[in-house]
């Protein structure tokens, strides 16, 4: 028996990216890979979170890069709402903060998209095993600072709570506090109240530094 199965059933996967072909793709190499299976796609982090709730895969195949809800913040409500669920970031970034935060906010795999294909089999069953799964191409380094060996410092996204961070990705995209407000489920006033307390934190005034903010943390991306 497949030591990536539950018993006889295949283990279950969800695939979250904005980009139809590349969901596509991934679905086609999972399908490749005996012992798991894809049971839903998503294209933003909401709608993964409802997914979710809904399938309770075995694993989350994740893109950082998302539109409503970035694949950052996703992680950790995944990681908070639905700890049986394992998250294994799919990125196009190898730069250091990216790979720390994604491991900061509970991530249990982060894997290059210009990786081989059969690296997605070893980290479906690395991190079913409990293990932290990481690109071979990713340095020692990075490593050795997730483990603490090397000092960081403050990550100024760390010092939001999760609701400022998902309004800023908001406001960064170009949503009006009134489409904010409806999509949060929230009030207008409470939202202009998240907004002036997240400058006042950040020390930025204009919603143009806010997006230069948010573009330079990664919580968007320039070419979206």
């Amino acid at each position: 028996m497949n030591g990536s199965q539950r018993g006889t059933e295949p283990a279950r996967i969800i695939l979250v990216d904005d980009h139809w072909l590349i969901r596509a793709s991934l679905k086609s190499l999972v399908v490749e890979v005996s012992g798991f299976e894809v049971v839903a796609e998503a294209s933003d982090g909401f709608e993964a979170l409802d997914l979710i709730a809904t399938h309770r895969p075995d694993i989350v195949l994740m893109d950082l890069s998302l539109p409503k809800l970035n694949g950052l913040e996703a992680t950790r409500r995944i990681v908070e709402e639905f700890p049986d669920t394992k998250v294994i970031v799919l990125s196009m970034h190898s730069d250091e903060s990216r790979i720390l935060r994604a491991l900061g906010a509970g991530a249990s795999g982060y894997i290059l998209k210009s990786s081989a294909p059969n690296e997605l089999k070893l980290a479906f069953d690395s991190v079913l095993r409990g293990q932290l799964f990481l690109s071979p191409s990713i340095s020692k380094h990075i490593v050795d600072i997730y483990l603490g060996r090397v000092s960081r410092q403050a990550d100024p996204i760390e010092q939001l709570t999760a609701r400022q961070r998902e309004i800023l990705q908001l406001i960064a995209e170009g949503h009006s506090s009134k489409r904010i407000a409806q999509m949060l489920g929230a009030g207008v006033k409470t939202i202009e109240t998240h907004r002036a307390n997240l400058m006042d934190r950040l020390d930025i005034h204009d919603v143009a530094g806010l997006v230069r903010f948010a573009i330079r943390h990664g919580i968007v991306s320039a070419d979206k």
